[in-house]
């Protein structure tokens, strides 16, 4: 109907000539329209992709708080630890200067050969003899 429409107020000479121009204005817009297209679906990927970066960024923050956590638990037994230590230390220290032994004599040092005095080593002989 267009076409017929067309023929009779353009007249025969002048329709494919007419007909060029409409295709090469039809294939502008159509250009145009993909061109615009694509410019949208770039913008929602970018969008998409700001969208996951975001989320990647809350888990990464997520990440360090958990992070932070567990090394300020670890510090905490690291000192506990410690502390329990010193104080292992310090009752085998205070258990060691306790035990002497009986006769009077002090607990030989560590590390160091105990070498009885002459008046030890006579009344242990007369134990040992008998007289």
């Amino acid at each position: 109907m267009v076409a017929v429409v067309a023929l009779l107020v353009v007249g025969p000479k002048r329709l494919p000539e007419l007909a060029r121009q409409a295709g090469a204005w039809v294939g502008h817009a159509k250009r145009f329209v993909n061109s615009v297209r694509t410019d949208i679906e770039r913008e929602l990927q970018s969008e998409e992709l700001k969208s996951l970066l975001n989320d990647q960024q809350a888990e990464i923050r997520q990440l360090k708080g958990i992070l932070s956590k567990t090394q300020a638990e670890v510090k905490a037994e690291m000192w506990e630890t410690e502390k329990l230590a010193k104080t292992i230390e310090q009752q085998l220290g205070a258990s060691a200067e306790q035990k002497r032994p009986e006769d009077g004599r002090s607990a030989p040092e560590s590390g160091a050969a105990s070498l009885p005095n002459d008046a030890t080593a006579k009344d242990d002989a007369k134990r040992f003899t008998g007289g």
